[in-house]
């Protein structure tokens, strides 16, 4: 699609094509696309059935042709694409509707395939749609901001440093500019990561000596995660420099650079006034001439648009921002861990717990010298803790599940409550046993609680009591006290049986034999 160009420019195009010059020569001449040169000579020098006027002659009994009016015995070119009409003309006005609601060529393609028999190419959709679109041509809408409201950043290419070493480095150069007042700040940097970027903002809002109410970058990845104009998801850390400094971080429409044309051409003056040419020893070398810079030339000049001196603008601007808060945003960082079999995660080679139900999950951690703070996906902070040396524990004992805590864990006042319950003696051996056993008696406690679950209360309580008595304090010997009682057979005995005689046979048996034998001795 051609350019469209002032009248003037036109007739100048008209005039060196009347004289003989070529298309290319035209457009080099007028510093135009050769395209736009083509597009205005057919449109205005094609005649029909007549002498071709860019030979230079005269066509008799008409007015100039170049004028663009109507010649005497022959036809007015046409205004328009020749060829057959677009099967799209009957569509026209749903495609009209459907480009109201912004949708793409391709959706728009679609719904006239699928939903009115649209039997056209998509080419020749997109060819419809691009016709319509030149043909409506609107103004650009200029928004004017108020003091304070806006400010709009953007990096462009910075001076190179040369070291000592003889590398030569490239640098970034950072631009936020006031859409009020044009008043602006640049310093140069050697990557664009968020860290970079969070502190020449923080460096600018200093340099103001204020906050304006929105910022206005682009989508880079050092400030939006998933570029969305309705919604973009803003880089957490970003996000809570924001809210520490009560600005809005407003990213423009992607690939619509035009929504931050005020800084979008203050780079190019600082890439062209203050840079271009130049080489620095050191990236302090080049922001400090970017200072001095702004304050000597910058803020001198009469700017084209607001025809006032930057300087004397942003006098009235200062008193519209924000106040600062009293001091500098938390140094912190911040990164996605995964949470091990163990419940913990490792940050700067220590170990911290997070919620049993986060185990083998990704979490945002934040941290920074004193603290650690885990959050979930959605920035919910669900642990905090204190910094620990490297190579260290550090658990909440709420993180671990209520399945996973031994009764030992629970120490022995929890353990003695349980055990008070089977009986006094029970519990007086248990106590005594402590003070005899203070080391390893947490252990035998866990072994007698257990047993509590094998022996019924009283067998427990009858074998603590002898073995209180006795004074034995090892859970084998009252274990073996437990099992003999417990364990020991009842005999019962038979009074009567076909193979053994009656106790009075035995009786009858016992006294003849003592007869017997005192008859033997008095003979």
């Amino acid at each position: 699609m051609a350019n469209y160009v002032g009248v003037a420019m036109e007739n100048s195009i008209i005039t060196l094509k009347r004289q003989g010059w070529s298309n290319r020569r035209i457009a080099l001449q007028l510093s135009i696309n050769r395209k736009t040169v083509d597009a205005y000579v057919k449109r205005h020098l094609r005649v029909e059935n007549g002498p071709n006027p860019l030979s230079g002659s005269i066509i008799e009994n008409g007015p100039n042709p170049l004028s663009g009016s109507i010649i005497e015995n022959g036809p007015n070119p046409p205004a328009g694409n020749s060829g057959p009409p677009s099967l799209c003309q009957s569509y026209q006005s749903r495609i009209k509707e459907m480009l109201e609601l912004e949708l793409s060529v391709k959706r728009i393609y679609q719904d006239l395939s699928s939903e009115y028999g649209f039997s056209g190419s998509y080419d020749s959709v997109k060819r419809f749609i691009r016709r319509q679109q030149s043909s409506h041509i609107y103004p650009v809408r200029r928004l004017e901001k108020f003091p304070g409201e806006e400010a709009q950043i953007d990096f462009g290419s910075g001076a190179p440093v040369l070291g000592e070493d003889g590398v030569r480095r490239k640098t970034w150069v950072f631009r936020i500019v006031l859409s009020y007042s044009r008043k602006a700040y640049s310093e140069a940097v050697y990557h664009q990561d968020t860290e970079n970027f969070i502190r020449v903002l923080e460096n600018s809002f200093r340099y103001f000596g204020g906050v304006a109410l929105t910022c206005v970058p682009d989508n880079l990845k050092a400030a939006v995660t998933k570029p969305d104009f309705y919604d973009p998801e803003i880089v957490p850390k970003l996000r809570e420099f924001c809210a520490y400094y009560d600005t809005v971080m407003m990213p423009a429409k992607p690939y619509r650079p035009d929504h931050k044309g005020k800084v979008e051409s203050s780079v190019k003056y600082v890439k062209s006034n203050a840079l271009k040419g130049r080489v620095f020893s050191s990236l302090a070398e080049q922001n400090n001439f970017l200072l001095d810079w702004e304050r000597q030339v910058a803020d001198q000049r009469i700017h084209g648009t607001t025809k006032e001196q930057v300087k004397s603008r942003f006098a009235y601007e200062r008193t519209f921002l924000q106040p600062l808060p009293d001091t500098l945003f938390p140094c912190f960082e911040e990164g996605i861990r995964k949470v091990h079999r163990d419940g913990h995660v490792e940050i700067a080679g220590a170990y911290y717990s997070a919620p049993w139900e986060f185990c083998r999950r990704e979490v945002w951690v934040r941290f920074d010298l004193r603290t650690v703070r885990i959050f979930d996906n959605n920035m919910k902070q669900v642990a905090i803790h204190a910094r620990v040396e490297k190579g260290r524990f550090c658990t909440d004992g709420q993180h671990i599940p209520a399945a996973k805590i031994a009764a030992i864990e629970k120490g022995p006042d929890y353990l003695m409550r349980k055990i008070a319950k089977v009986g006094p003696n029970t519990e007086a051996w248990a106590r005594t046993m402590l003070k005899n056993r203070p080391i390893e008696g947490l252990r035998v406690l866990h072994g007698l609680y257990s047993m509590t679950g094998k022996y019924p209360s009283a067998e427990l309580e009858s074998g603590c009591m002898d073995a209180l008595h006795m004074e034995q304090f090892r859970l084998r010997e009252l274990r073996s006290m437990i099992g003999r009682k417990t364990h020991q057979p009842e005999f019962v005995f038979m009074t009567e049986h076909p193979l053994i005689r009656p106790i009075n046979a035995y009786q009858n048996i016992v006294a003849d034999v003592i007869n017997n034998y005192y008859n033997e001795g008095q003979q």
